[in-house]
């Protein structure tokens, strides 16, 4: 059993560049999220991100969609991550929230 967490962060740039600061800073956010040594697989399609890595011998998934005024985020986390979940989400929302506001 899986548990699916939604974080939507604002950014006040166009789509162009908010993809531009995601695609450059997601190994910065994968770390301060997971760790160093995490591998993720990310693949682009248009303005969405689909990504898949694996933590604590488990794999999670999600996806990253960069909006007009928005990032919305989802990962599937693993029920043994699940309990983890409020720790992931702000850790997300906030290394996201600095990578959009730098420069």
């Amino acid at each position: 059993m899986t548990e699916k967490i939604t974080i939507n962060v604002p950014h006040k740039h166009s789509r162009a560049e908010a993809r531009k600061r995601v695609d450059e800073g997601f190994g910065k956010v994968q770390e301060q999220v997971m760790g160093k040594g995490v591998t993720v697989d990310q693949t682009w399609s248009g303005d969405r991100m689909d990504f898949s890595a694996g933590m604590m011998g488990q794999k999670l998934t999600g996806n990253l969609v960069v909006e007009d005024t928005s990032l919305r985020i989802e990962v599937d986390l693993p029920w043994i991550l699940a309990k983890l979940s409020g720790t992931v989400r702000e850790k997300l929302e906030k290394s996201t929230q600095l990578l959009l506001e730098k420069k």
